[in-house]
């Protein structure tokens, strides 16, 4: 999974790794077969409901200052979801896709001036502000270690994010009697974004009841921008066909800087929250 940050969550899932890796490696039916294993499957489904908490920035492509998500569009809390379809074409190959619909809009008065693609709002203006971000994403993942009691994989995933934003207010007079002409702004992005990390899933016991699993994806592109995301879940197996999980993504992070020349508009969008969901294993 995917859906987000700070380096201290980070952190803490590489050391949850490593622990996780050296209990796998010594694990003493290391070299159990393929059949013997708990997360045994050729096709998985997941779906997930996701309650984020956005915040961040977007700023037009020629603008020297940005528009806080937050503290000036107030945007707040909003459900989404999380699909993955997972192909497990060979013991520890994968492609797999993903999708995560991110959109977040509000009505409301603007407590400061603020600058957008070349338009200016004024303060006590009441507006109408968007901000869709939706990930489409494609993968390959190899597991490293694949035992009884779980895997650690590394996983090349390709993202891109198709970004809209805008910010619309009407003809309208405001409190100290100043009359207003209608104002509009929009601005859009197309941005790839490759990342990579590690993944695993673990069995708590010698059961194939109760295991945990998470993942740790990212990339740094210098002057263009950068992503990184985190997310851990527990969960309950139902049947060897059905499980029930329940989490939280630590965060996902999108960073895109601006660019006048390209017209590209800049976008720093964090999403994190609570996620439930269930796994269809085949």
């Amino acid at each position: 999974m995917s859906a987000p940050f700070r380096a201290a969550p980070s952190s803490a899932f590489l050391i949850c790794f490593l622990g996780l890796f050296c209990a796998l490696v010594v694990s003493p039916k290391a070299q159990a077969q393929n059949g013997e294993e708990f997360d045994s499957y050729k096709l998985r489904l997941e779906g997930f409901w996701l309650y984020s908490s956005p915040s961040g920035t977007m700023q037009g492509a020629s603008d020297t200052s940005s528009v806080d998500l937050t503290k000036d569009l107030h945007f707040n809390t909003y459900s989404t979801f999380y699909g993955k379809l997972d192909w497990k074409f060979t013991h520890k190959n994968h492609l797999y896709v993903v999708a995560v619909p991110y959109n977040s809009s509000r009505a409301v008065v603007l407590n400061r001036t603020v600058v957008f693609q070349g338009q200016t709002f004024e303060a006590g203006l009441s507006v109408q502000a968007q901000l869709s971000s939706p990930l489409y994403g494609f993968g390959y993942q190899y597991d490293i270690i694949r035992r009884r009691r779980g895997h650690i994989g590394i996983a090349a995933q390709f993202n891109a994010f198709d970004t809209h934003a805008s910010i619309n207010a009407a003809a309208q007079v405001t409190s100290d009697g100043v009359h207003h002409a209608a104002v509009s702004a929009s601005g859009s992005l197309i941005a790839p974004i490759p990342i990579v990390g590690p993944e695993f899933r673990y069995y708590l016991t010698d059961s194939p009841r109760l295991f945990v699993e998470g993942s740790v994806y990212g990339m740094y592109f210098f002057g263009y921008g950068n992503y990184v995301s985190a997310v851990g879940t527990l969960g309950f197996s139902i049947n060897k066909h059905v499980s029930l999980n329940a989490g939280y993504g630590l965060a996902s992070r999108l960073e895109v800087h601006n660019n006048a020349s390209s017209g590209r508009i800049g976008v720093s969008l964090t999403q994190n929250g609570p996620l439930v969901g269930v796994q269809f294993s085949f």
